[in-house]
């Protein structure tokens, strides 16, 4: 683990920019379009009933205030005045529930767009991915976005449909103010888009700033163990201390730039109300202004600028979920890693690996953004029923041929086969559920041992996931635990050992019973005695299967039917094959 945590973001947010995610966001939110058609409705009726209101206002006051009858001269305008109020609350509470159904709807299909692209999409290509900083995107960051669709769109609909109805309205009642607004209008247009480009780059270093803490808040928490017991601890205490002072500082500025904005906006609002009631005020003296007029465009004025200052507020509220969104935008832009799906007419019925053979046919793969081929005119065939082992030097391409047999990527080159049919024309899901795999640390989750067994089998009996712990070597565990099968591992659970882990792996594989079954690095990071064990539930499992092992381990490979040394071979990726099977040594 670095002792400094990087501070680059390739990918990230910063390389998109924010009127792109707006186009890209309003454009793609296809669940999100019939509550925007509907906000931009309620938009019209709004500005309908703000001018309503004004006049309705204006004409009472004026009426009163010139008459002797009081108000019960007036009670028609008043009945009228009050449904306008009792509207514009309804029209208002409905644009909101309008707005925030359309932000869950967006939210929710943003999520389960990024949670395809990456783990049915290219599932084989997102180890190059930070996870910490994906994570404070689609959590904390796609929160945000709720006031972009429930605040700020709203609040761009009404500030182009309000301003507009009052200048219709107050340009015939009184050109002069008219011409006021709409000069200041621009005016204070001009400050948003000033302010707006600041706040624009001040947010992209803020949520800079958090996806470093969130990405090297995550790499600490998965080394603690390490990190202390190499007595680096209090280093990285310094660091996210550090990052975190980072993170302050920004939040800080971004504040200070908000409420500098809003200083503004309320100046300009205010001067631009102060000559309107100033300019009805000079014409009202001279009598060249009806009182009923200037108390309508006089109730308008606040009405024609609260939009706008509105639109300012809502924009620093979206800034986080805006910065988010380019990020995981451009996660979804990445290329896939599998061919798309093939047509129902087109698609093959998957063959049985335990009857035909899965064959690399000049196969190359090069991962997206290298120009470097992993692997090169590969060529190899596993048999049924046969156990491989693949070895060789770190990086030269084994974890990658374990990911295209079991077509979490396809390759660039070439084809695999099963049975003569290229995977790419099989439906993913019908090729996977033949095949179970075996990873180099298992993920446990927090749940009961018997469903974390069961994760590819979840209709399995106790009694078959019983025996497929013993199969893995699990009885003794399971008999130790105080609830057998029922205790609950995982974070806030009971913990296991690496190797009990790998046990649950291993039995995980036993349940599924596919007839191809993929292993990486099963016996690393092991003591002698575990990988032993290991090696014995390993050989169980071989029986009656074809299995491919990925593997550092010697004698480990020496188990196999076949062990398969890949070797760099100029751009050709050369197999020296070595035939027999031999002990293991203690």
């Amino acid at each position: 683990m670095a002792d400094t945590p990087t501070e680059s973001f390739a990918g990230g947010s910063a390389e998109v920019r924010p009127a792109r995610v707006d186009r890209r966001l309003v454009r793609e939110s296809a669940a999100a379009r019939p509550h925007l058609a509907l906000a931009g409705g309620l938009g019209l009726v709004s500005a309908g009933l703000t001018v309503a209101q004004a006049a309705l206002l204006g004409h009472v006051i004026a009426a009163v205030a010139m008459s002797q009858a009081g108000l019960a001269s007036q009670r028609v305008p008043l009945i009228a005045l009050a449904a306008v109020f009792a509207a514009r609350a309804l029209t208002a509470g409905a644009f909101e529930l309008s707005g925030r159904l359309a932000a869950a709807r967006v939210l929710a299909e943003l999520r389960r767009r990024v949670t395809e692209q990456l783990l049915l999409v290219r599932p084989g290509l997102v180890r190059g991915e930070r996870t910490g900083e994906l994570a404070a995107a689609a959590v904390q960051g796609v929160e945000g976005l709720e006031a972009y669709f429930a605040g700020y769109l709203p609040s761009l609909m009404l500030a182009v449909t309000v301003p507009l109805a009052i200048l219709v309205w107050v340009t015939p009642l009184d050109p002069v103010v008219a011409v006021v607004f709409a000069v200041t209008i621009p005016v204070l247009i001009g400050f948003m888009i000033l302010i707006g480009v600041g706040a624009q780059s001040r947010t992209q270093r803020r949520w800079q700033a958090l996806t470093l803490l969130s990405s090297h808040f995550l790499d600490v928490v998965r080394g603690l163990e390490t990190l202390r017991a190499h007595r680096r601890e209090h280093a990285q205490a310094e660091i996210l201390e550090a990052v975190g002072e980072r993170y302050r500082e920004e939040t800080m500025g971004t504040l200070k730039l908000a409420f500098v904005s809003s200083l503004v906006l309320e100046l300009c609002a205010m001067l631009g109300t102060g000559l309107a009631a100033a300019t009805i005020g000079v014409q009202l003296t001279g009598g060249h202004l009806q009182l009923s007029a200037g108390l309508t465009v006089l109730l308008l004025a606040p009405e024609l600028y609260a939009p706008l200052r509105q639109v300012g507020q809502q924009f620093h509220a979206t800034a986080d979920g805006l910065a988010a969104a380019g990020r995981l935008l451009a996660v979804l832009d990445e290329p896939a890693a599998l061919a798309p799906a093939p047509c129902p007419s087109q698609r093959g019925k998957a063959p049985d690996p335990r009857h035909a053979a899965l064959r690399f046919e000049h196969v190359s793969f090069t991962y997206p953004g290298s120009e470097v081929e992993v692997l090169s005119g590969l060529e190899l065939t596993l048999a049924p029923g046969e156990f491989t082992a693949v070895t060789g030097a770190s990086g030269i391409g084994k974890s990658t041929l374990a990911g295209l047999a079991l077509r979490l990527s396809d390759p660039t080159g070439g084809r695999v086969s099963c049975g003569g049919v290229d995977l790419r024309t099989l439906p993913v899901e019908s090729w996977r559920r033949q095949t179970a795999w075996v990873p180099q640390r298992a993920k446990l989750f927090a749940e009961t041992l018997a469903a974390n067994i069961a994760l590819a089998a979840p209709h399995a009996s106790l009694e078959q996931i019983m025996g497929a712990a013993t199969q893995a070597g699990l009885a003794d565990v399971v008999t130790n635990l105080p609830d057998g099968l029922r205790t609950r591992i995982g974070d806030g659970g009971r913990r296991l050992s690496a190797g009990e882990s790998q046990r649950v792996a291993l039995a995980r594989a036993f349940l599924a019973d596919a007839p191809l079954v993929v292993l990486d690095e099963p016996t690393a990071n092991l003591d002698d005695a575990v990988a032993l064990q290991i090696a014995d539930a390993i050989l169980r499992l071989a029986q009656g299967r074809m299995l491919l092992l990925i593997t550092h381990d010697q004698r480990l490979a020496a188990l196999a039917d076949r062990a398969v040394v890949l070797t760099p071979g100029g751009r050709s990726a050369d197999l020296v094959e070595q035939h027999g099977r031999h002990p293991v040594a203690a």
